[in-house]
């Protein structure tokens, strides 16, 4: 959309407009009144053309450039958007078809009853598919009723023939002008509500598994043999936000996991939920990648530095406890409702230990992520843990990464 049309609908938007109402709902009314100004001067045109040519006729169309301009006074004082959309549709599907009786059918009215047909695709546009089928039938049926009675009743129209082959091109493209910046507007719509819904869906799931499920919806499951799962924990968060109301939590954890949110989106890992003040990502899925435990060991790093060092985190005085594992994994989406991308398998299991058993401020690794990550970062020994279903596990913290490693990152 162009910039001077979206300044002037913003300006149409104020009118009949409610503190309430949305953006869509804004667009639509001043769409609506966009309208209905448009038609007022080509109204107003049409009946003095009439008239001049000594054509009672013309005074069809004053009487309904008059109706409008009530109508959008009313409506710029009710702000109702539904009356205002009444009468157009009333007015639009009546005046020009009924035109047709005294000018002497379909060809002696120029086929005016054709601007009719703004009636039912305003109320697809506005109302919705039922509406504008209704709407349809009612056109299509005045429209011919009233052609025929023209035709068997009305006679001659007494108007000059070019003009009436000259109203009939007019009537033609100004009619389907209007006819097309309807429907490019409903196509706009349908493009904008499915660009909203993709990103809605990029949002909650990966973009390979979300084009797998527009495709074909099934359950999805994937077997990775090498990825790297990281599970990062607010240490002591219920005591620290006790006194704070639920706004202040729900804000204070918004922060910290947006910015956490930037940081695996600039590693090209997979954020995979956040459960209460937990925060899980992964790489090396739904794409395999080889340095899926370099990445995360980069990640984990930057998040303690964000807790340190980041303005936005800094100052929130909270620490993490950090778990990483590598191993193989099972990826997918299960069920029809609430999309969720998970992941399943001893390595989530492990990772998930290597958080919990962990230190506040501190990254526990496990020793297959040790394993993969070492000539690149240093690592201290911590020793072996007590790990619940698995015994004593030998662990590392991860300190921070070697010369050649923060050259990469950076």
């Amino acid at each position: 959309m162009k910039p001077a049309l979206e300044v002037l609908l913003a300006r149409l938007g104020r009118i009949g407009a409610k503190p309430g109402d949305d953006n869509e709902t804004r667009l639509r009314k001043a769409l609506l009144v966009l309208i209905s100004l448009a038609i007022l001067p080509i109204a107003l045109f049409w009946g003095v053309l009439y008239l001049a040519l000594g054509s009672v006729v013309g005074y069809i169309p004053l009487v309904y450039a008059a109706i409008l301009a009530v109508a959008i006074v009313v409506f710029a004082r009710t702000r109702n958007a539904e009356f205002l959309l009444l009468v157009n549709l009333i007015d639009i599907v009546l005046a020009p078809t009924l035109s047709m009786i005294p000018l002497g059918g379909f060809i002696g009215s120029s086929a005016v009853g054709i601007w009719g047909i703004l009636a039912p695709l305003g109320a697809l546009v506005f109302s919705g598919v039922r509406s504008s089928i209704r709407w349809y039938a009612a056109w299509v049926a005045i429209f011919m009723t009233s052609g025929i009675l023209g035709e068997m009743l009305g006679g001659a129209s007494g108007l000059p023939y070019w003009f009436t082959t000259t109203m009939l091109a007019l009537n033609v493209v100004v009619g389907g002008t209007f006819v097309f910046a309807l429907l490019a507007f409903f196509a706009q719509q349908r493009l904008d509500a499915q660009e909203r819904a993709d990103n809605l869906l990029l949002n909650i799931l990966p973009r390979s598994i979300a084009e797998r499920l527009k495709d074909r919806p099934q359950t999805i499951a994937d077997q990775f043999n090498a990825a790297s799962i990281l599970f990062a924990d607010v240490a002591d968060f219920t005591p620290t936000v006790t006194q704070l109301a639920p706004a202040q939590v729900v804000g204070l954890l918004d922060r910290l996991f947006s910015e956490f949110d930037t940081l695996t989106e600039k590693y090209g890992l997979e954020k995979i939920k956040t459960i209460g003040d937990c925060y899980m990502a992964a790489g090396g899925i739904p794409t395999p990648r080889p340095d899926h435990a370099q990445a995360i060991a980069n990640l984990a790093l930057d998040m303690l530095d964000a807790m340190r060092l980041d303005k936005e985190v800094a100052d929130l005085g909270l620490q993490l406890r950090i778990g990483i594992n590598s191993g193989p994994v099972v990826a997918g989406v299960i069920g029809r409702k609430r999309f969720l991308y998970d992941l399943w398998g001893d390595a989530v299991n492990i990772a998930s230990r290597m958080e919990s058993h962990g230190t506040p401020g501190r990254i526990q690794i496990s020793e297959s992520t040790y394993e993969l990550i070492a000539d690149q970062f240093v690592c201290e020994p911590r020793g072996p843990v007590s790990v619940k279903g698995k015994g004593e596990m030998n662990t590392w913290y991860l300190v921070g990464r070697k010369p050649a490693a923060t050259a990469e990152a950076a």
